[in-house]
């Protein structure tokens, strides 16, 4: 009987030490919020990434939150975002489940894969297509394209915007389905597009949280009073059919018939019969290429628009780009890819928008695998873990003064670019996104193409009177400005539509 106590105290230790991994530690800090609804109330509805980093100023980079009950872990800062997601990615490479993706349409969708074979599959597909290496295969595609903009550009400026619409999906349906899109009114274009603006309004951080909490309003009668979220589901559904199948179907036919040129979709081919299940393959292989086209078309399309904003406030920013162009080529010249070494204000540019604005603000979700613990605080499992972007392109250490564009911030003393490639905004971890080569070859040779050919000027007012553009910030899971009035004229008056395509005829 005398060791009775003693056993009892040893089974305490052992208890307390074990507990002392979580118990005795505290969640990270946040709001306090309410029940049921959170912390819903104490976020910007459309800009909730603007509130988490309002929150960093006093609680810290690593935030805890809830919203519907569901635990929400948001990183502040490169530096933690990395220590987790990258170097303990065995924990964080996972994505929530949801259980409304087959309602919606998306389950198609490689991003929002759990972390499991079929992930790595749709992975490996997206990496032997679009790794740095071959990337270069689609520099050719970019730079005809990148001209073909130019030219819907100076025929119709006030059209801008859809120009570089179009040269982002043009470029990517070439890529990925070895597609020419029409130039106008392109119908898989439109059908793609259509799919896009339904499912991105379906797919948002809000409203996705609710039907995950209150599934049962995907089963209302799409006649019912307030029943919106069912139609938009029912819409996206069958948008998204259309989108992921009509263009592979066209793809696969030029496989078959060997009148396919190289692309995602023929160049995958060639490797089916190295995986042991032909038809897993080929499923794959048709949803990771519609992923591929969603993201890369909306980076692209929405961080060009960031940038024409930019050129338009910071006008002087624009004229020394464009005196670095026309010192290097001369002024009736467009640059090709091999001139980038030689155009580094410009690549300062390139980084500057990527971080003066990021577009996804914050990225996709990550999930928890196991619980875990950083700098004293839990982090339990099954929680969702946000990468804030927009709070790390605003660190004020890192990049002082962040609301001001500013492409000097890429520059040592020695006038040389610093290391800074502004990475983060593409993700972290084993989800980090493999296209970004890819759309880093679009925006530059778009960029500087535009900056080589055009000055993009505020809007004029009745009395003739530039003042700043009108427009909104689109909301969601993208943040670009909507509709967005720009005066876009050619930088030399003699420039014509006819002068345009003789330069581009020349320099082919």
């Amino acid at each position: 009987m005398i060791y009775i106590p003693a056993i009892i105290c040893l089974f305490l230790a052992i208890y307390r030490v074990r507990r002392k991994g979580s118990s005795n530690l505290s969640l990270p800090p946040g709001p306090k919020g309410l029940p049921v609804l959170g912390n819903l109330l104490d976020l910007n509805g459309s800009q909730p990434w603007v509130s988490f980093t309002q929150w960093a100023s006093t609680r810290g980079n690593i935030i805890y939150c809830k919203l519907f009950g569901r635990q929400i872990i948001v990183l502040q800062s490169q530096e933690v975002a990395k220590a987790l997601l990258d170097h303990r990615s065995s924990i964080y490479s996972d994505r929530p489940p949801i259980s409304t993706m087959k309602a919606i349409g998306s389950e198609f969708n490689s991003a929002q894969l759990r972390y499991s074979d079929e992930w790595r599959l749709h992975r490996r597909i997206f990496h032997q297509s679009f790794r740095s290496e071959a990337a270069k295969d689609y520099l050719p595609i970019q730079l005809r394209k990148a001209r073909q903009m130019l030219q819907g550009i100076i025929e119709t400026p006030d059209r801008y915007q859809r120009h570089i619409e179009l040269f982002a999906s043009s470029i990517i349906m070439s890529a990925v389905y070895d597609y020419e899109a029409q130039r106008n009114d392109d119908p898989l274009l439109l059908t793609a597009e259509k799919a896009i603006k339904v499912f991105l309004e379906v797919a948002s951080p809000q409203t996705s949280a609710i039907l995950e909490t209150f599934p049962f309003l995907l089963k209302l009668p799409s006649w019912f009073p307030g029943a919106n979220f069912k139609r938009l589901a029912v819409q996206s559904q069958k948008n998204a059919t259309a989108m992921v199948d009509i263009p592979f179907r066209y793809a696969r036919e030029r496989v078959m018939t060997a009148t396919s040129n190289p692309c995602m979709i023929s160049e995958s081919y060639k490797r089916i019969e190295t995986h042991g299940n032909a038809d897993e393959f080929e499923l794959a292989l048709k949803s990771s290429s519609a992923t591929a086209f969603i993201g890369m078309l909306q980076f692209t399309a929405s961080t060009l628009t960031v940038f024409v904003l930019a050129m338009m406030l910071y006008p002087d920013v624009q004229k020394r780009a464009q005196t670095e162009i026309e010192a290097v080529g001369g002024a009736d010249w467009l640059p090709t890819f091999e001139d980038r070494s030689s155009l580094p204000y410009v690549e300062a540019v390139l980084r500057e928008t990527l971080r003066w604005h990021p577009v996804f603000p914050l990225g996709l979700p990550h999930y928890t695998a196991d619980s875990d613990v950083y700098n004293d605080h839990y982090i339990p499992k099954g929680a969702i873990v946000m990468a804030n972007i927009w709070a790390m392109s605003q660190d004020k250490v890192r990049y002082p003064n962040p609301n001001d564009f500013k492409p000097e911030r890429f520059f040592m003393a020695n006038g040389q670019l610093n290391d800074d490639t502004v990475e983060f905004p593409f993700g972290f971890g084993r989800r980090v996104c493999v296209g970004r080569y890819f759309a880093d070859a679009s925006l530059w040779i778009a960029m500087v193409s535009l900056l080589a050919t055009f000055r993009f000027m505020r809007p004029l007012d009745s009395d003739g009177k530039e003042v700043d553009p009108i427009f909104q910030w689109s909301t969601g899971l993208i943040s670009h400005p909507e509709s967005l009035p720009c005066r876009v004229v050619p930088r030399h008056r003699d420039m014509t539509a006819d002068k345009l395509a003789d330069i581009i005829n020349l320099s082919a």
